[in-house]
């Protein structure tokens, strides 16, 4: 099964020059999601980790598959404003914009060893932002996983330079 054939690129989408990748139809398709989180299992078995982040919010579904199926505990790196108690935040830019994420304060235990979760890495700002925000609560970042890396945005590499060893599914 090739997982590239559902995941279609939509052109200028936020804005024009950006290429998003609909995950709708990965979705939708079963058997198709079923593999994924398959071979996402596969390669979380690479990083010792106690939790899984998934971040906002595509994010939130791969994060919620994967922690099903591998037993550990899932936190939610949330947008501005939507947790109701106390909160560490990190703000970054994106390829189109800025943006900030929140952990609340009292979600992890102490000591926890966090793999960071999302659907695309494009620049890795947001998975740099998330890494951030976890080393700041006190957290150890076990590394990265997202579902599809955008060739030529050099995330991958960002996050090496970062020092988060990251792992990717695929490759578009």
């Amino acid at each position: 099964m090739n997982l590239l054939d559902y995941l279609p690129g939509v052109p200028d989408f936020p804005k024009p020059g950006i290429l998003f990748r609909d995950i709708s139809p990965l979705l939708a398709n079963p058997e198709a999601f079923k593999e994924t989180t398959v071979q996402l299992e596969a390669l979380a078995q690479r990083f010792n980790y106690s939790h899984i982040l998934g971040i906002e919010s595509r994010g939130f579904i791969f994060g919620t598959a994967l922690a099903h199926q591998t037993h550990k505990g899932l936190v939610l790196a949330r947008k501005p404003n939507k947790l109701p108690l106390a909160s560490h935040r990190e703000s970054y830019g994106l390829e189109y914009g800025s943006d900030s994420l929140e952990i609340q304060q009292s979600t992890l235990p102490q000591g926890a060893r966090v793999l960071i979760v999302d659907d695309v890495l494009a620049t890795g700002g947001t998975i740099i932002a998330a890494s951030n925000l976890l080393k700041k609560a006190g957290f150890e970042v076990a590394g990265a996983l997202t579902l599809l890396e955008i060739a030529g945005l050099n995330g991958g590499k960002s996050l090496t330079q970062s020092g988060i060893p990251n792992k990717t599914l695929l490759v578009a």
